[in-house]
């Protein structure tokens, strides 16, 4: 055959070597992922903080790392993912959101090598930026969002 050479190993892929087992990535994994890849995006003041995460972590003692995203699975080994964010005051929500969109795709998919189906992006409030320098403080934040 033209261009093979014998004496060169063939390309194998790590995912595609079924003797060595399986690999499996925790969802608290891929939940840390989108967080961050949705606190890189400019616009976005947090990640989850919404009343629903408050009171999921008193119930659940839920990790902070899993706060405001959901992770599915499909039968296609795809992730559908939701994450609730709370927009920095100014920017425009439907840009920042897709950017979000864009951001979690190309992460997740970048680093675990699994499609992602769907990315749902819920706008949980919006936060007034602090003066530089200064702390965060309660009244930064439109009324109805509790603080992180």
């Amino acid at each position: 055959m033209p261009g093979n050479d014998y004496n060169t190993p063939p390309v194998v892929y790590p995912d595609n070597q079924p003797e060595l087992g399986d690999i499996k990535i925790n969802h608290d994994v891929v939940a840390a992922i989108v967080r961050l890849a949705a606190q890189q995006v400019p616009g976005v003041a947090a990640v989850g903080g919404g009343i629903a995460d408050e009171i999921t972590d008193l119930l659940s003692k839920s990790e902070a790392s899993k706060r405001g995203v959901k992770i599915v699975e499909d039968t296609d080994d795809a992730y559908a993912i939701e994450v609730r964010i709370i927009i920095t005051y100014g920017h425009e929500i439907a840009r920042t959101a897709y950017d979000v969109q864009v951001s979690v795709r190309k992460q997740i998919t970048g680093m675990t090598g699994k499609n992602v189906h769907r990315v749902d992006v819920i706008v949980e409030g919006v936060r007034l930026p602090a003066a530089p320098g200064a702390p965060a403080r309660p009244d930064s934040l439109w009324p109805g969002i509790a603080t992180d």
